[in-house]
């Protein structure tokens, strides 16, 4: 069952939600200490577009990196501060930066002081995702 303000229409073909309504899955999996990641697309009836809202906690980074076969993924900081890690490369980031981030790279967000607040799109891809260890260690 949808929550209340969740709209979908077939007459038009579009969904609606609000994403802090959308099930905190961090919250599910026992990571909800160092972040909170939500994911609309099957509330929303995306068949092709993944998306989730990513938040860090301050001063924490990820639970986990991870990288993807196939599909690129597209990043955008809607509060706080922080960085990405990309392979071996830090790069900062501020309110409304966008990175774009290819297959094969392997990724992890660290919040400042101030947390993380990210929204990422991708193609929406079976068993595409591979969780990588100890990533901030080497």
């Amino acid at each position: 069952m949808l929550p209340a303000d969740d709209v979908k229409s077939q007459r038009v073909g579009y969904a609606k939600t609000n994403l802090r309504d959308v099930e905190d899955q961090a919250v599910k999996h026992g990571l909800s200490e160092t972040q909170h990641a939500r994911f609309p697309a099957a509330v929303l009836g995306a068949e092709q577009t993944g998306m989730n809202l990513l938040s860090v906690e301050p001063g924490r980074r990820e639970a986990f990196a991870h990288k993807h076969k196939t599909a690129e993924e597209i990043y955008v900081v809607l509060s706080g501060s922080g960085r990405v890690k990309l392979d071996d490369e830090l790069v900062d980031l501020e309110a409304l930066d966008a990175v774009r981030v290819s297959p094969g790279v392997t990724r992890a967000f660290e919040a400042d002081d101030d947390g993380l607040e990210v929204l990422i799109f991708g193609p929406h891809v079976e068993s595409d995702a591979e969780l990588v260890e100890d990533f901030w260690e080497s």
